[in-house]
């Protein structure tokens, strides 16, 4: 039997626990999904190092998965644009039974490989294109069939998995098993199975996206605003990257449609923004690399 499908041991009287011991035992089993990404940290970091070269060749990261892999595949692709301004057709994910499947569960769909090698076929995935294959037990046929294809078409294949030996791991050229073992309400892998992939989604994501020089720092000076919310952090980036007041701050931003990197560099090195947009352009985007022009 798959670990992440065998009985737990413990808190087998969960379901006579009064709400605060229900609570912290949930809690504690989490902390399962942090201690099995830190063990992958190898793993993950030799993903993230393949993939960067093809994305910055111009590839996209694909997501394939089913279930709560799957949406949380689709939540990780639909993040990037606000977060880095990364354009949507870039990061691109399949769901088993499709986008319907986001809301409602689609009993069966996971079990179908050829579907799985078809919607990934219809998305024409290249040698440059990245593919995030997830499935907690590792086995999932439109996962597989998903990743077959991938390969198949030259694109690089990160396959995911909470199994160890799991032929969605095994069958990728980067394999990543996050062994959570077994779950506090058995077989039940939305928890600690699913929080452990969210974590590598994030990091992942955000990793290559710093590699791409969207990052000065520890500050996200290339997000899209898109609310007021995000309007206004996009003053205070600058304010706190720069040293510069409130209004100096939001004349630049207004001057470069509210583009932090550009702000930043304008306001640092004194130019107007067009002249930091062309630095920026000469440094690749990175803000280190154009203050130093």
């Amino acid at each position: 039997m798959l670990k992440t499908e065998t009985p737990s041991s413990q808190h087998r009287e969960l379901d006579q626990y009064p709400t605060e011991q229900l609570v912290a035992a949930f809690a504690d089993d989490q902390l399962g999904a942090v201690h099995a990404v830190r063990a992958a940290v190898p793993a993950i970091s030799r993903a993230i190092d393949a993939a960067v070269p093809r994305i910055e060749a111009g590839g996209r990261l694909l997501y394939a998965g089913a279930g709560t892999s799957g949406r949380l595949g689709v939540l990780d692709s639909v993040e990037l644009y606000p977060t880095f301004s990364w354009p949507p057709e870039r990061a691109v994910a399949i769901i088993a039974g499709g986008a319907q499947a986001m809301f409602h569960a689609v009993e069966g769909a996971e079990d179908d490989r050829a579907s799985g090698a078809r919607d990934l076929l219809a998305l024409a995935p290249g040698a440059n294109d990245v593919l995030l294959a997830l499935a907690a037990s590792g086995t999932t046929p439109y996962v597989l069939g998903a990743l077959e294809a991938a390969r198949g078409a030259g694109a690089l294949t990160i396959g995911i998995a909470n199994n160890p030996d799991a032929p969605v791991a095994r069958e990728a050229e980067c394999g990543i098993v996050l062994d959570t073992g077994n779950e506090i309400i058995s077989g039940s892998t939305r928890l600690k199975a699913g929080t452990s992939q969210k974590i590598v989604l994030n990091t992942i994501s955000s990793a290559i996206m710093v590699r791409l020089n969207k990052v000065y720092g520890n500050l996200m000076v290339d997000l899209k605003p898109t609310n007021a919310k995000l309007f206004a952090r996009t003053v205070r980036l600058t304010m706190h990257a720069t040293g510069a007041d409130e209004a100096a701050a939001r004349i630049a931003l207004e001057q470069c449609g509210f583009h932090v990197k550009v702000a930043v560099v304008a306001l640092l090195k004194k130019t107007t923004v067009q002249q930091a947009g062309d630095l920026l352009d000469q440094a690749r985007g990175s803000v280190r690399g154009a203050l130093a022009i």
